[in-house]
């Protein structure tokens, strides 16, 4: 799959290998290592903004919980030290980070898998990219509620 053309990886330098990047070097490393921030949104607007994200081949990993309550999006390491979207939680793994391999079951205790990593345009989702998503997705869902 070409992906050159992407929004996302054009928001981006390419690693040195010249390869399209999701998020910037330095981050990617520890994403591949598994070691990603979580995103966490009530789920209403984070379904609108997994629709957005999928509609421009932005969409990472994403989790549910048990309740359908939340879903938490996997963002690269750092992105916890200056997330401040209202309505929105970014959490940091305590030493193990969250792990994205399929082969495994989701990192967190009651959750499972909207987006499985194997199914996901890249191994997290890039945080700009996602704040836009969100913002999107908000503006959507009071436009609904407007109309009712």
């Amino acid at each position: 799959m070409d992906i050159s053309s992407s929004r996302t990886t054009a928001l981006h330098l390419p690693c040195e290998d010249h390869s399209p990047s999701p998020s910037p070097c330095a981050a990617q490393a520890a994403v591949d290592a598994g070691q990603c921030d979580l995103v966490t949104v009530p789920a209403r607007q984070g379904l609108e903004a997994v629709d957005i994200l999928r509609l421009r081949d932005g969409v990472g990993p994403v989790l549910h919980d048990g309740e359908c309550d939340t879903l938490g999006f996997l963002v690269p390491p750092g992105t916890a030290d200056a997330w401040d979207v209202p309505g929105s939680a970014c959490t940091q793994p305590r030493g193990r980070g969250f792990q994205t391999d399929p082969a495994e079951p989701p990192p967190l205790t009651g959750t499972g898998w909207l987006v499985a990593p194997e199914a996901a345009f890249s191994e997290a989702t890039d945080p700009a990219v996602l704040r836009a998503a969100l913002g999107e997705a908000a503006r959507t869902i009071e436009a609904v509620d407007r109309c009712r």
